[in-house]
């Protein structure tokens, strides 16, 4: 007796297929189990609307939660939107996106790129031109003389942990199950891009039923070595000033709560990552905030002097590192905990510790029994956080009239949020203003993509995250709102899914920060020598062709978010504007759900956030005409002479 099979299409298998995959995560010898894809976006053309479009429109028919579909505005956004989901629900879940061929296809490629950079998992489905050549050339179909094999979506190789094309029907199951081994692999995932011709797409063939059952992906989650244990422990055991840097793989693993008993027994100060942003409250008595060029003094004052750095589940970015500058002892060594040996080897260490981050936490916990740092380093660490937390405090309440600082509208928003609340960023000065002085309580309670750093992203992945805390609370968990902050500059790159939440009715609170320009770049630039070249929005003063010094662009972009269905509460310039600010988030918070409600606020975009004194690796011109890029040149030299390699 043969196998059962079903006579179907290839696009009808692939959803079908998608709809009974799960995930199975142990935690503490619980076991959680999710569904892995809990929907499915795409934006419809003639490269997937006779394949993936006819079998997600059959399942709705037939069932809507076989496969829900999820409108977008654009392909790169759906993809932000996946990654957003992804990061709430600790990579156990994610979304696939569907496109048509060409330009539909290319533009998930930011989003591909984003998605891999960060170690996050999204599911990509590009269509793509006819297997058969039946009509070569196609619309926007790619062609190269030296290789006709190749198509568009060749450019997802290098953006990609995984790639394959299935050009024939029976090449699904091999290219779905190993896409998917890649998707739950915290040590491989990122983007999976699959490849569907669009003619494969509509093909039918006799799919085995054993594919179409139900299958559980259990995530793995290595043990850590006991001898390496033994060899970090001992390594501790010797610093005399050791430093933990907590990256995005504590919250993945779950191991917040391994790393503050670590803290708490051993008295090892913490400096988080911007993934790393909630391991601890931020008034933790061990809790340094932010690391790096984007840290906190507090952070940087103790890495200066670190004998050791204890990296749990960091890539090591050269934010973290302060370009490798960040620590000067020179007898520095590592030992890195992380679940991908690209990561645990960086900086040269001879102490990698591939293992899951919460059980080499709990095995290092046993192994260092009786230890604790010396009284003068934890002295200095409650000296170094008085410090800083008094640098903040006067940034926030500081006050700034006509126009705040942007120091003011964070400290306003953080204020107004409820410690179960989220807030998101991306790109800009708001990442690294955030970073060192946002007040995180909730570990789920900070999401800002800064691997990729992302113009754009805002909006689409703080409706990720959404989605997927409407999910949570729906299951029993805290009722979270979610608070994207963005600059005019981003939210000018992709604000057109404050439509989609529109459509579906989802409150996404959007704090619009006007300020006229690119303030982050604008900075880099002055400091850099460049005079704030290409950073303002401004009339092209034709006579110079510059737009440096014209009158500001007369945009509304409240009245453009209001055009695209969302509420919008303005906050006028003078004297009152940050309680005005405190008050539009209550009121926002308050209302029901039923819609995005974007809060428009305009800036200083010359008031800067407070120092973190530490630097970040941008080069300045070597020779120069312009004395400030001569000045900048010689303060660039400076800071490249303590640069290191960090081997040990």
């Amino acid at each position: 007796m043969g196998t059962p099979t079903r006579r179907m299409t290839v696009a009808q298998a692939v959803v079908e297929f998608l709809s009974k995959q799960y995930t199975v995560d142990s935690i503490g010898g619980q076991d959680y189990r999710e569904r892995l894809i809990p929907g499915t976006f795409g934006i419809f053309g003639h490269g997937n609307v006779a394949g993936v479009g006819q079998a997600l429109k059959q399942y709705q028919a037939a069932d809507p939660t076989i496969m829900p579909y999820y409108q977008g505005r654009n392909e790169q956004a759906q993809v932000h939107q996946a990654v957003g989901y992804a990061r709430h629900t600790r990579r156990r879940q994610t979304f696939a996106i569907s496109t048509s061929i060409g330009p539909g296809s290319s533009n998930l490629l930011t989003g591909a790129a984003l998605a891999t950079t960060n170690r996050l998992p999204v599911l990509l489905l590009p269509s793509d031109t006819f297997a058969t050549r039946a009509a070569d050339p196609v619309l926007q179909q790619l062609e190269l003389p030296y290789a006709y094999d190749i198509t568009v979506n060749d450019a997802f190789r290098p953006l990609s942990k995984f790639f394959d094309r299935v050009s024939r029907p029976e090449q699904l199951f091999s290219a779905f199950h190993h896409g998917l081994r890649v998707l739950t692999d915290p040590a491989e995932t990122g983007a999976v891009t699959i490849s569907l011709p669009q003619d494969v797409q509509a093909e039918a063939f006799d799919v085995p039923e054993e594919f179409l059952s139900e299958r559980e992906w259990r995530i793995r989650r290595p043990e850590a070595d006991d001898d390496d244990i033994r060899r970090a422990a001992q390594a501790i055991r010797a610093a005399k000033r050791p430093l933990i840097i907590a990256g995005g793989g504590v919250l993945y693993a779950y191991a917040n709560q391994e790393l503050a008993k670590f803290a708490e027994l051993t008295g090892i100060p913490v400096g988080n990552t911007q993934a790393g942003v909630g391991v601890l409250p931020w008034d933790d008595a061990f809790s340094l905030g932010a690391i790096g060029s984007t840290g906190t003094t507090a952070a940087n004052a103790i890495a200066a002097e670190a004998d050791l750095i204890i990296g749990i589940g960091t890539r090591y970015e050269d934010f973290t590192t302060a370009s490798r500058t960040a620590f000067q002892n020179p007898d520095v060594k590592f030992v890195n905990i992380n679940v991908a040996p690209i990561d645990a080897y960086k900086h040269g260490t001879t102490l990698p510790i591939v293992a899951d981050a919460r059980k080499a936490l709990v095995k290092l916990n046993q192994a260092l029994g009786g230890y604790r740092v010396g009284a003068d380093l934890e002295q200095k660490v409650a000296a170094e956080k008085k410090r800083w937390d008094g640098i903040v405090d006067e940034a926030f309440e500081t006050r700034y009239t006509p126009l705040p600082a942007q120091n003011e509208i964070i400290g306003a928003t953080n204020k107004a949020m409820d410690d179960h609340d989220v807030v998101i960023c991306a790109a800009g000065s708001l990442p690294g203003d955030l970073h060192k002085m946002w007040r995180v309580r909730d570990p789920f309670g900070y999401h800002v993509e800064y691997a990729y750093s992302c113009m754009g992203y805002e909006i689409p992945g703080g409706l990720g995250v959404k989605r997927a805390a409407l999910a949570e609370a729906a299951a029993g968990g805290p009722d979270r709102d979610v608070v994207v902050m963005v600059g005019d500059g981003s939210y000018l790159m992709m604000h057109t899914e404050l439509v989609t939440a529109v459509a579906e009715r989802i409150k996404l609170i959007v704090v619009l920060i006007q300020n006229h320009g690119y303030a982050s770049i604008g900075s880099l630039s002055e400091s850099l020598g460049s005079q704030r070249f290409g950073t303002q929005y401004r009339v092209l003063d034709k006579e110079r062709h510059s737009f440096d010094a014209g009158e500001n662009l007369p945009i509304d972009l409240a009245t453009n978010a209001e055009s695209l269905g969302a509420k919008v509460i303005r906050i006028e310039p003078g004297e009152h504007v940050i309680d005005a600010l405190g008050a539009a988030i209550k009121e926002a918070k308050a209302a029901p759900e039923s819609g995005p409600i974007v809060i428009h606020i305009e800036s200083d975009p010359l008031l800067d956030a407070p120092s973190s004194e530490s630097w970040w690796d941008v080069p300045v011109s070597q020779v120069s005409d312009l004395e400030s890029t001569q000045r900048a040149y010689e303060t660039y030299t400076d800071h490249k002479s303590r640069q290191r390699k960090l081997l040990g």
